[in-house]
């Protein structure tokens, strides 16, 4: 490849350093894609014969046939996923093989391609949420009223609805979907045709390969086309945060499917047994997927540190900007269908649901506020007189609906009997319309948009 400059071989030790077929010949398809599209261009701007250009075209089918055959011989010598192909190709071709390097490097050639690959896993984590968010959308609408404890601090604070906290996870996963399409918008810009750093003195047509590769545009600056790696860090960085939601909802499955909570049951295609403890049904699925996280994450900030301090244009560093992106989409695309699966699969245990929406005084706040609603109390006082009657209930070992009118005169002799009425979960979470709150016809409300959003 260099062999007019250098007079030896580099060392076994260089070689190996040096190489990245090991890992960038998940890149084969895009580098082809790129490869067919270039010697179209060359060949209609006059600098590439139109026989070249055919031969180069189909020989490389050919290539691409034999790598997803799986019989392509891949050679450390060669280096690369380019230098691969572009061996293969001759082989195939002949010297017209040479003339496909025109007007291109490596550096805009790897740039074109790892954009390509990038841009296929925004499409699949876009692919992903949308399966997850439908998944979610058909837990919220079967249990849009079915009451359930919701937790500040994992503490009970208000009754809430299962379907209200279904639609809390569709709300955060469209923040995850919008992060990808907007990272894809922006990214959607072609490197192909800066060449090394400069461009070219040859009478190349950018626009027609970045639209004939589904790019938005071409690349502005050559300079910043080689060296950029935003797209990959803001793919990482959607993923990162992506993988944090996940892992929250993992973290609740968890305890949710636990027998201390017995809130859903999750299905036996997506848990484990123990070998030694016949009784268990493990939720490890959830568990790993609370793990990746790790693996996500690290790979961000793995490659903001190989990126930080780097001169313009290509560096060999930016080498080391793939393996890491390659684990973070299989991890990210994994998480995703197994997360997808087990909210499809798992059950919600309604009684189990109920019975808890009503423990920890978790009409407390219906009561402060029937307070100030009804009897004109100021909230601080209204808190004050409430705070008194949990720990009335609490010192009796009853619930707040359990006290007598007598007793909760005792504690504020303005209370009248009306109050029962907003001390029940049902009524709690009836009573929360404002928009965006648990009762079921504003969850319903929000339901009906999602679905229409989705289809």
């Amino acid at each position: 490849m260099w062999g007019g400059r250098f007079a030896a071989g580099p060392d076994a030790i260089m070689e190996a350093i040096n190489a990245s077929i090991g890992f960038d010949k998940r890149l084969a398809k895009q580098d082809i894609i790129g490869s067919r599209a270039h010697a179209a261009m060359l060949a209609a701007q006059g600098i590439l014969s139109d026989k070249d250009a055919g031969a180069i075209r189909e020989g490389l089918l050919t290539v691409l046939s034999e790598i997803e055959g799986g019989t392509f011989e891949f050679s450390t010598a060669l280096e690369d996923i380019h230098m691969n192909v572009e061996a293969r190709l001759k082989e195939i071709v002949g010297e017209a093989a040479g003339r496909l390097h025109t007007a291109r490097s490596r550096n805009d050639q790897v740039a074109t391609d790892f954009r390509l690959w990038v841009r296929d896993q925004m499409d699949t984590a876009i692919d992903g949420l949308t399966a997850l968010m439908q998944a979610l959308l058909g837990q919220a609408e079967a249990g849009a009223d079915w009451v359930m404890p919701g937790f500040t601090h994992l503490q009970t604070a208000q009754p809430v609805t299962w379907g209200h906290h279904m639609m809390a996870y569709v709300e955060m996963f469209a923040r995850d979907r919008s992060r990808f399409r907007d990272a894809r918008k922006r990214m959607n810009e072609c490197p192909l045709g800066a060449a090394a750093l400069a461009g070219t003195s040859f009478p190349i047509d950018r626009h027609m390969t970045a639209q004939a590769l589904g790019f938005d545009r071409p690349a502005a600056n050559s300079l910043d086309a080689v060296s950029d790696r935003d797209f990959a860090l803001e793919y990482l960085s959607a993923a990162t945060i992506c993988a944090m939601h996940l892992s929250r909802m993992a973290e609740e499955l968890v305890i949710w499917s636990s027998a201390q909570f017995r809130f859903v049951t999750l299905s036996d295609r997506f848990s484990t047994g123990s070998s030694i403890m016949p009784q268990k049904k493990n939720p490890d699925a959830a568990e790993l997927i609370r793990a990746k996280i790790g693996r996500i994450l690290g790979a961000n900030v793995a490659l903001l540190t190989v990126m930080k301090g780097l001169p313009l244009a290509y560096s060999k560093d930016m080498q080391e900007d793939k393996e890491q992106v390659f684990d973070a989409a299989d991890t990210l695309a994994l998480a995703l269908a197994a997360m997808q699966g087990m909210v499809r699969d798992m059950t919600a245990n309604r009684d189990a649901l109920q019975a808890a929406a009503g423990g920890g005084f978790s009409t407390a706040t219906d009561l402060a506020d029937w307070l100030v609603r009804v009897l004109d109390m100021p909230f601080r006082d209204a808190h004050h007189v409430t705070g008194a009657l949990v720990k009335l209930a609490e010192d009796k070992g009853c619930d707040l609906p359990d006290l007598s009118l007598a007793e909760m005169q005792g504690v504020n002799a303005q209370v009248t009997a009306d109050v029962y009425q907003v001390l029940g979960v049902h009524n709690s979470v009836a009573s929360r319309m404002s928009y965006g709150g648990t009762a079921p016809e504003q969850v319903r409300a929000q339901i009906t948009r999602w679905k229409e959003a989705l289809a």
